[in-house]
């Protein structure tokens, strides 16, 4: 009798290591079924996405040709941007106008406007004060692109390479700050409001370039302007 209950109880445990596989298996398509099932919720939400996307651009088309109102959200944010963009555009081209083409770079987002302005358009070398051609671009953005709404942000950047002996600052973190303050004085000598204009330095610790060359060390010397859209 003890030999039967031994062999059943081996038995038993021998079965049952067997069936661990099983219990893998399980847990593997469970977690199949779960992925299943989220991208076949994902695919059948896209067309009512698609749809409401497609209705808004229509809806908006339509303003924009007969001038009806549709007043959606989504149709105002895109009459701003196109406002936006289009200033944009006027202040681009009013540069090149001027020969300032290539000393300005305008980048226009949903949420801000920025002005990507080359340092040896607007500075000497080792110097923060601003060249005197350089105050009609400021004039054009502020004139154009800034309303009472409007917050701008300017920031100063520099390379890496130190300062030479003898210079006025300390540090490019101290000479990007200081550019960066020219700048916003001059904006406000164009007509903006002190209240709206922030400034910071960033000195060579922001690159969008590498310093390793003497082209990258170019892009790299720059200011900022950014110009946010004023919040609803």
């Amino acid at each position: 009798m003890s030999v039967y209950r031994f062999r059943k109880e081996e038995l038993e445990a021998h079965l049952n290591r067997n069936a661990l596989w099983a219990i893998v298996y399980g847990d593997m398509m469970s977690y199949l079924m779960i992925m299943f099932l989220v991208l076949l919720s994902y695919q059948l939400s896209r067309p009512m996405r698609l749809k409401e996307d497609r209705m808004t651009e229509t809806l908006m088309e339509i303003q924009r040709v007969f001038g009806g109102k549709v007043e959606t959200p989504e149709a105002k944010a895109a009459q701003e941007q196109d406002k936006f963009m289009f200033t944009a555009q006027k202040v681009r081209e009013a540069a090149a106008e001027q020969d300032l083409g290539d000393a300005v770079k305008v980048v226009v987002t949903e949420k801000w406007a920025k002005f990507d302005l080359k340092d040896e358009f607007l500075f000497d070398s080792g110097s923060a004060e601003l060249k005197g051609g350089s105050a009609p671009l400021f004039d054009m953005i502020a004139k154009n692109m800034v309303s009472k709404e409007n917050i701008i942000q300017v920031e100063g950047h520099t390379d890496d390479r130190p300062l030479l002996p003898g210079s006025r600052y300390k540090s490019n973190w101290e000479l990007s700050m200081a550019r960066a303050y020219a700048v916003i004085q001059q904006l406000q000598a164009s007509g903006v409001d002190p209240k709206q204009l922030s400034g910071s330095g960033y000195g060579e610790y922001q690159p969008i370039a590498d310093n390793a060359t003497a082209e990258g060390r170019a892009k790299n010397r720059r200011i900022e302007v950014k110009i946010l859209r004023a919040s609803e």
